[in-house]
């Protein structure tokens, strides 16, 4: 199994809470990056070999990654557009996408519960996101809407007249066997072709879920406690809530 983190964004929208203006996946909860505490739950959990999409401020990372004592075996690749959507970033580890093995999709900007993490890769599923039922709805969140336990939509805005049964929000970690990996990266490779650069990389994994939904299933994580890092109210909740929440389970995380 071999993870992609994605890593290559600014992150503008925190800027005030990040003055030095470093890389968002290196800002700090309770002593660590973000990046340092994924990098170490995927090791805990076996997984040997990652790659890391890096862009803005790439050295930091580089050097950060360098002196991390708990973490796989890291190669980086770096996307020259990282300003602009992370399709492109996925894009960019075409290479592990297309190379057969399992690989994880992440983004870098997520603090989490480790069993977060433990439920994606001891799933059964081949194909596997993971959906949290307990989200507040809005402009924001990539939703998965289901229909008798089949995924019929992953997009942050639903059509009205959409049928589902269950709905909840996408974590922003996937699980892809070897031939639907390689499909995405067509699928990514193809948005480049056509000039939509622009489009965030959950598009193109939506393209393929739609085209093959009996493919894929989810993993429910509602409960486990964890946050996507984009806005100033997200660092303030991830300092008061998250953090406290997960070392409520594990006193040293």
């Amino acid at each position: 199994m071999h993870a992609i983190i994605l890593a290559a964004g600014r992150g503008n929208r925190l800027a005030d809470f990040n003055p030095d203006g470093r890389p968002k996946c290196l800002m700090e909860f309770g002593g660590r990056s973000l990046l340092a505490r994924q990098l170490d739950i995927l090791y805990q959990y076996g997984v040997r070999h990652t790659t890391l999409v890096v862009g803005y401020e790439a050295d930091q990372i580089i050097d950060h990654v360098g002196a991390l004592a708990s973490r796989p075996e890291v190669a980086f690749v770096y996307n020259p557009a990282y300003t602009l959507g992370s399709v492109l970033s996925l894009l960019a580890a075409q290479e592990v996408m297309t190379s057969g093995e399992t690989v994880l999709v992440m983004d870098a900007d997520v603090l989490f519960h480790p069993q977060i993490m433990q439920r994606l890769i001891e799933s059964a599923h081949q194909n596997c996101y993971l959906i949290d039922q307990d989200f507040v709805d809005g402009d924001e969140p990539v939703k998965i809407a289901i229909n008798e336990g089949r995924m019929v939509e992953f997009r942050k805005a639903l059509r009205a007249d959409l049928q589902f049964d269950t709905i909840g929000e996408s974590v922003g970690f996937f699980k892809f066997g070897g031939e639907i990996a390689a499909r995405i990266a067509q699928t990514c490779a193809g948005y480049n072709t056509d000039g939509l650069m622009d489009a965030p990389h959950e598009e193109a994994l939506r393209d393929v879920l739609l085209k093959t939904p009996t493919a894929f299933a989810c993993e429910d994580v509602s409960g486990l406690p964890w946050l996507e890092v984009d806005f100033p109210e997200d660092v303030e909740r991830a300092i008061k809530q998250v953090l406290p929440a997960i070392r409520n389970d594990i006193a040293d995380f």
